[in-house]
């Protein structure tokens, strides 16, 4: 991808929040989740599971204990091996630290320069496919807790007990934002966009019913640590078209 990649796509008034809700961003409204059944494809298994460029896949997708959580290791055998971290040569033209989400493809690449890239699997939602273009990551949090919007709350009454009044669901490995939260403003303002954790390793190179960018755990994890503040963010449908 060139950087004449045209600018952010306009977003309505009513999809913004106010920055001045950043000091509780951990209990605003997000649209990033599943919280219905979800019919899922099983991928054909990868014909070598031993190795990526990066490291052992059986390490990398292994239990990890985190801010006293203990996340389950992921089935790699039974993930598509594209989806799964690895270095890969960069598409993107972009400068390093820079997050490019092709939607298109469900990857998220992290530009490491030396025209490389970190490639992570990704799952989709409707949100994931509703905003493109140039933002940051304002803020990051570890484990962070999840509100319900109130459309979501209108169609699963159920859902009530976590709205924002009630201060939102607690972190924890069913949080559907899961173990990390990477929250996308542009100009100042919050996009509702997040790239975040998630349990459902199976969702990962699908669109599923609803939410933004989801990671598997470890990945997401991953991601977190090596992004730094204020990291730009590219969102597209498809980097040749770019």
């Amino acid at each position: 991808m060139s950087n004449s990649l045209p600018t952010a796509a306009h977003l309505s008034r009513r999809n913004f929040l106010s920055l001045a809700v950043v000091g509780v961003a951990s209990v605003s409204l997000s649209a990033c989740a599943t919280v219905e059944p979800v019919a899922y494809v099983q991928p054909s298994p990868p014909q070598d599971m031993d190795d990526s460029a990066y490291g052992s896949y059986a390490t990398m997708y292994g239990p990890v204990y985190d801010e006293g959580y203990e996340i389950p290791a992921v089935p790699i055998q039974r993930v598509d091996k594209r989806f799964l971290r690895q270095v890969v040569p960069d598409p993107t033209g972009e400068r390093a630290g820079t997050i490019v989400v092709d939607t298109s493809q469900h990857f998220l690449y992290l530009v490491l320069g030396d025209g490389q890239a970190m490639r992570y699997g990704v799952g989709l939602g409707r949100a994931g496919f509703e905003w493109s273009g140039r933002a940051i990551v304002q803020w990051k949090q570890k484990w962070p807790k999840w509100t319900p919007p109130a459309d979501m709350i209108g169609r699963q009454p159920e859902l009530a007990k976590y709205s924002a009044e009630n201060g939102g669901m607690p972190p924890g490995l069913d949080n559907p934002l899961g173990a990390r939260a990477l929250y996308i403003f542009q100009n100042g303002e919050d996009t509702l966009y997040r790239l975040h954790g998630s349990p459902e390793w199976n969702s990962i190179g699908k669109s599923v019913s609803s939410g933004c960018v989801r990671l598997m755990n470890q990945d997401i994890i991953d991601l977190y640590d090596r992004v730094s503040g204020k990291a730009p963010i590219v969102v597209t449908n498809g980097l040749g078209s770019a």
